[in-house]
């Protein structure tokens, strides 16, 4: 597994260190992982040895404009393609942007009419020339698309302002109405065909979807906006949709949780992405650890 691991308190108490610091590892179960992804449901962490990187002393940032937010979700995967890989792709569509600038009262970006989606990419490294090749590459690839005028800045107070932006999408989304955000992720040559099916089961559930994330990983935030929805259609309806969403989502080779993790919220969906017996694998992985169910009870998992 690499340089790094935990120290775990287990629920009888006794106190065990997983992982190795060294710099290859292939001994045993990797009970790093397993407990990183446990939601905290299997041990406490305490302590985390972590491997650091080198920080990088340079970066540039392009906020590029489309005219269709299916191009713009191609885009993605033609970047990657063509051999480059941006330290951050991050992908919006028109509402996003335009209620994070009123969110944080900013007009630092043009909206045209016309435009319904941003990619906000990012490159980095430690030689400008080789950073400025490979922005104008990256700008020649999305001109392939239908786009309007490339923002490249350059100035510490436009990357602030522009990440800023999209850093308060979720907040700007719940100011305006009761939401529901799933983390949808699927291979990046997917995003496109996730987007038209979003706004398919959408149209047919009737809800309002505003949608963004880090579309480099494939991974795409879908808010759910209640907006004019009933109460009874919110409570009954929707989880029919979302379901119908991961369903397909799952078909596309992706899975429902990109980061966010499954909770309470998302565990009545985990037999879409699991399998019978995998889930049981999974709660007997929870009855060795815990077996009187005292960590996070009710997360992750039904019945468990």
């Amino acid at each position: 597994m690499g340089r790094g691991g935990l120290e775990i308190v287990l629920p009888s108490g006794d106190i065990i260190w997983t992982g190795a610091n060294v710099l290859k590892n292939a001994t045993g179960y990797n009970l790093t992982q397993l407990l990183v992804g446990s939601e905290g449901t299997l041990g406490v962490i305490t302590k985390i040895v972590l491997r650091l990187i080198p920080a990088v002393t340079h970066d540039l940032l392009l906020l590029v404009p489309f005219r269709s937010a299916v191009e713009a979700c191609a885009a993605v995967n033609a970047i990657f393609l063509a051999g480059y890989t941006p330290s951050a792709l991050e992908f919006m569509e028109r509402d996003a942007l335009e209620w994070s600038m009123k969110y944080v009262q900013s007009t630092g970006v043009s909206l045209p009419d016309d435009i319904v989606a941003h990619l906000l990419i990012e490159v980095d490294g430690n030689h400008m020339e080789e950073l400025y090749r490979d922005a104008t590459a990256i700008s020649e690839i999305v001109q392939q698309y239908d786009i309007d005028e490339i923002l490249f800045a350059d100035s510490h107070e436009q990357k602030q302002m522009l990440w800023t932006l999209r850093r308060k999408v979720g907040e700007a989304v719940k100011s305006n109405s009761v939401y529901k955000e799933e983390d949808t992720v699927v291979p990046r040559a997917e995003l496109p065909e996730l987007l038209k099916i979003i706004k398919a089961i959408g149209a047919e559930f009737g809800f309002k979807s505003v949608c963004y994330g880090h579309a480099g990983d494939g991974n795409l935030h879908v808010n759910i906006v209640k907006g004019e929805m009933s109460d009874d259609d919110w409570k009954n309806k929707l989880p029919v949709g979302i379901r119908k969403l991961f369903k397909e989502v799952v078909r596309m080779g992706g899975t429902i949780s990109g980061e966010h993790g499954i909770g309470l919220v998302q565990k009545e969906y985990m037999d879409i992405a699991f399998s019978k017996v995998q889930m049981d694998i999974m709660r007997q992985i929870k009855q060795v650890f815990d077996p009187k169910g005292i960590l996070n009870p009710g997360k992750v998992l039904m019945n468990a």
